[in-house]
């Protein structure tokens, strides 16, 4: 797959990038769709089908793989406007706002804008062979999917259990190997083996006899030894991962993953240096796995890409993340919620993320997961849910239920914990459980958090498209919003990326390292509390390897300065120092 950009657009909630590759791809931006809410995915496929009159046949739920069928229609929808699209752009001249010309303006430096500046130089017969060879290296950016491999309900007829394979995270994926994608599958959350056992009856997600792989894997994981094993796993199955994407544990937008600790920067130093050994070994591993069905075995390792995400801000962050720890490209989120021509944000929400500070971003409790979830406090969902509990009606209709996973405290099928039924039954509960008062006001607090993300989640696309008037949106972003409060255009997001203008608006901002370390001193005091109340299943030795890791990280980034601009050393010393203070004050509140 040919990259032509050093960054992409991860996924963004279940509505905000759920067609954002229409709107990127023909610049040569990769972008991530969502494929867990197939009633959304199929409500935009009548959207764009009579957008693009393109015949629309309604799948129902009687549809005996309803679920699959949805996505498979929906991605190959949006795969044949992108086509028709690129057709279009190709054709056009080298003028003035024309999208070939704003296709090859946003490229970042390097050979093929070399190239773009020669023809802009060349008259003549001479500047319509470059323009010729320009035009047949116009390539659009990748059409890839999402799956959060936690997100894998089993689904029922009734009361009974259907097969494995129609679970969401397998009928999503399904969908996905069906479509007519060349394209990839980003899984994150962590290994599940039922999902990942099935990749094997695909053989789009196998090399080819070119050694080409139709279907790529992408893994989003939190650090070398997830990616490795992870990796590991999948090789001795034949398949193998195109591109691991780091994420920061807490400086990201919607769920969070957070570590023991451990830092962006050493964690992405020992994906540096240890690179090589996981591609050899990988590699290996694979042959072996596809000599053992019956495949051809590689002569030589496939690509493998390293990415990183998660609160970058600034050109400066992005060069630092490329050159110095050799990633291939840096993944951009949060800023793209102010762009209106890429994510689906509706208007009075997207003036909350314009005018947002301090704690108008929280860490909440808001998911049904029980994981920590960046959440804009005061959105419609959130007034929603505040509003059902003033009036005695805590919890959500749960018309959705993808996230109505595994709980079965008080029901036999698993309900979610943000739904009416299980809110209202475990609050009426909490009595019995011997809390003390204290204790109990914590939990209830926890109980009353969740939202409804499988609906909310989804407002800003359903009130964009006109499909709901009345949505509820809520909002995934992530705490660096507040570091931007202007309104931009894609040409100038990219712009602001690639450092040729600056969109910051917080001149206080600090560094995406810097603010990590302040996230994870935060959380682990809260943490803390938790435990001291005896409502944490954490050890005590989980303070000290924190501490631990958050020592050793301070110490490799002031090992960094000396590669940060010289303008910027000073304040990130400053700023490093205060924090190595406040990392050991973890010790002297924790009893270790």
């Amino acid at each position: 797959m040919k990259t032509v950009h050093e960054f992409h657009i991860p996924v963004m909630g279940t509505g905000f990038t759920i067609d954002t590759p229409l709107k990127v791809a023909r610049f040569g931006i990769d972008s991530v769709i969502q494929i867990v809410d197939d009633v959304l995915i199929e409500q935009m496929r009548q959207v764009h089908s009579e957008r693009a009159g393109e015949p629309y046949r309604e799948i129902t739920d009687d549809d005996d793989d309803a679920r699959a069928n949805r996505i498979t229609a929906y991605l190959n929808l949006i795969h044949l406007l992108v086509q028709r699209q690129m057709e279009v752009v190709k054709g056009l001249p080298f003028e003035t706002d024309t999208d070939l010309t704003r296709y090859f303006e946003m490229l970042p430096e390097g050979p093929l804008k070399g190239s773009y500046r020669q023809m802009l130089a060349a008259e003549d017969d001479r500047r319509a062979a470059l323009e010729a060879a320009l035009r047949r290296q116009v390539v659009p950016g990748s059409i890839d999917v999402n799956i959060m491999t936690k997100l894998d309900r089993d689904t029922y007829l009734g009361k009974r259990k259907r097969p494995p394979e129609f679970s969401d995270a397998l009928s999503g994926l399904r969908g996905f190997a069906r479509s007519n994608l060349r394209s990839a599958v980003v899984f994150s959350a962590g290994l599940n083996p039922r999902l990942f056992g099935y990749l094997t009856e695909f053989s789009d997600f196998f090399p080819d006899e070119y050694g080409e792989l139709r279907k790529r894997i992408i893994l989003k994981v939190s650090d070398y030894r997830s990616a490795f094993v992870q990796g590991k796993y999948l090789a001795k199955r034949g398949l193998w991962v195109s591109e691991y994407r780091v994420e920061s544990g807490l400086n990201c937008g919607g769920h969070t993953f957070p570590t023991t600790g451990q830092l962006m920067g050493p964690i992405l130093e020992e994906f540096c240096a240890r690179r090589s050994e996981l591609i050899e070994t990988l590699h290996t591993i694979t042959n072996e796995a596809l000599i053992a069905v019956g495949r051809s075995s590689l002569d030589r390792p496939l690509p493998m890409r390293i990415t990183a995400q998660g609160g970058i801000g600034t050109n400066n962050e992005h060069r630092l993340l490329l050159d110095h720890f050799e990633l291939d490209a840096t993944g951009w989120a949060t800023p793209f919620l102010l762009v209106p021509e890429v994510t689906n944000v509706d208007d009075s929400h997207r003036e909350m993320l314009l005018e947002a500070v301090g704690d108008d971003v929280e860490l909440s409790d808001a998911s049904p997961f029980g994981i920590p979830f960046w959440n804009l406090r005061n959105s419609a969902s959130d007034l929603l849910r505040r509003a059902r509990i003033a009036i005695g009606k805590p919890g959500s209709p749960c018309p959705k239920g993808y996230l109505a996973l595994h709980n079965t405290e008080f029901s036999e099928v698993p309900i979610c914990t943000a739904s009416r039924k299980y809110v209202v039954q475990k609050l009426a509960h909490l009595e019995e459980e011997g809390y003390t008062p204290e204790q109990r006001a914590m939990v209830e607090e926890d109980v009353l958090a969740k939202t409804c993300l499988c609906r909310d989640l989804a407002g800003g696309a359903e009130l964009n498209s006109g499909l709901n008037d009345e949505a509820a949106t809520a909002v995934c972003t992530g705490p660096n919003i507040v570091n931007f409060s202007k309104v931009a255009t894609l040409r100038e997001m990219v712009d602001h990326i690639y450092g040729r203008i600056s969109l910051l608006t917080n001149p206080d901002r600090p560094h995406m390292f810097i603010r990590e370390i302040e996230l994870y001193v935060d959380y682990v005091g809260k943490e803390f509390r938790r435990f001291a109340l005896g409502l944490s299943a954490r050890k005590e030795s989980y303070f000290s390897e924190v501490k631990e890791n958050l020592r050793s990280g301070v110490e490799y980034y002031m090992g960094l300065i000396d590669r940060l601009p010289t303008p910027d050393r000073a304040l990130f010393e400053d700023q490093l120092e205060g924090l190595r203070h406040a990392v050991q004050q973890i010790g002297a509140l924790a009893p270790v």
